[in-house]
């Protein structure tokens, strides 16, 4: 993965218990109906850990409801997600458990054992040391970095200072170039063309009509 993409992720991971296949869990989803939200809990059977890394990581819960399978999966740090409870752990020797698909009643159960209070105390414990390794090692990576290249972190840091300067000369000359502009495109000369057709119109005589000359010689004529 790209150290940038990880160094994003890091950001959206959420504190998880550890939950491998064989588990069963219960989570907390929040639902959005309209302008109204409720929490909803989907307890069952972790058929499938993702292999996904980070904020990519999924996981697949199966239950029976009324004799029928249903199986969600969940994004593991959606921030949807309010709470994962792991009830109860079992052994199993497969990393996908597909084949709890075709079995029902007894053939379906596994050799599980509850979860104490205590034991999710101390897996939450181990899951703060293990995210706070990982923030140190983290930093420790990016000090390297820049020992190592001084000058591009230097550069980086000028840049960033430099930016918001560059923009604010960017705006103004746009804005003085946009105001040149406007003040030389400000012609007179529409304006006296204007006024010259209307004087024409006024001197040009009026012609009669070709239609009233005949009328006019027969009356001097008579």
């Amino acid at each position: 993965m790209h150290p940038l993409i990880r160094s994003i992720q890091q950001k959206l991971l959420k504190k998880v218990p550890e939950i491998k296949s064989g588990y069963t869990v219960r989570v907390s989803q929040k639902i959005t109906e309209g302008a109204k939200e409720r929490i909803q809990n989907f307890e069952g059977l972790v058929i499938k850990v993702g292999h996904g890394e980070g904020a990519e990581r999924t996981f697949t819960v199966r239950k029976m409801v009324e004799g029928i399978g249903v199986e969600k999966i969940f994004p593991l740090h959606s921030p949807n997600i309010t709470k994962i409870v792991v009830k109860k752990k079992a052994k199993v020797r497969r990393s996908k458990l597909y084949y709890m698909r075709q079995r029902f009643g007894k053939s379906a159960r596994l050799s599980e054992r509850h979860v104490t209070d205590e034991e999710r105390a101390t897996e939450e414990a181990k899951m703060e040391a293990m995210i706070a390794e990982a923030v140190k090692a983290e930093e420790k990576r990016k000090k390297e970095e820049r020992a190592a290249n001084p000058e591009q972190a230097e550069a980086a840091v000028e840049q960033v200072e430099e930016a918001p300067a560059d923009e604010e000369v960017g705006t103004r000359d746009l804005a003085s170039e946009e105001g040149e502009g406007t003040e030389e495109a400000t012609p007179t000369e529409p304006v006296e063309d204007s006024e010259s057709v209307e004087e024409n119109k006024e001197e040009k005589p009026e012609e009669p009509a070709p239609a009233d000359e005949p009328e006019e010689k027969g009356k001097e004529e008579a």
